[in-house]
């Protein structure tokens, strides 16, 4: 892959962060996330799940700013995304991953509406909330449910949470 392609590879990432789409990843992105997961699934915010979600992405957000707010205004801009961030995780992506790990799990627990496990349908609505379009979520659901069990385990997540995120390829 040549470095144009891997520049938009990576800016595609962090597009995909920038929910409100003004040039930053800020606090108000990883909220905004649990927001729409909550209402996608009928969970209030006051609820048990609902506060592990916001603390997960509070959680989240502030990993990702302890790797890549270079200047600490609280925000990371598509450079400080591009050379810090990416760096980092390309060196150790299981360090992401558990960075992500407590949003993704209280995820998985709004979107565990039977209490056997999140199903690739959850997913892909879960997904299609968070912007992913309808084709690429269906994709995702069936390549991350590895054992082909139609559900998805957090384990499962997390490993391709951390490798679309260290890596360059869709």
């Amino acid at each position: 892959m040549d470095s144009a392609q891997y520049d938009r590879e990576i800016a595609s990432r962090f597009a995909a962060l920038d929910q409100d789409h003004d040039g930053c990843i800020d606090r108000e992105e990883f909220s905004g996330a649990a927001a729409a997961l909550l209402a996608e699934f009928g969970v209030t915010a006051r609820s048990d799940k609902g506060q592990a979600l916001y603390s997960g992405a509070e959680a989240f957000w502030q990993g990702m700013a302890g790797m890549a707010d270079v200047d600490g205004d609280e925000r990371v801009s598509r450079e400080e995304f591009l050379t810090g961030a990416v760096k980092r995780l390309r060196d150790n992506p299981r360090r992401f991953a558990e960075i992500a790990r407590p949003f993704l799990h209280a995820a998985i627990a709004v979107a565990d509406e039977d209490g056997r496990g999140v199903t690739r349908a959850a997913l892909v609505r879960g997904l299609r909330v968070l912007g992913v379009t309808p084709k690429a979520a269906g994709e995702v659901a069936a390549a991350v449910d590895g054992d082909g069990d139609g559900r998805v385990g957090e384990d499962e997540l997390l490993s391709a949470f951390a490798e679309y995120y260290a890596t360059p390829e869709p």
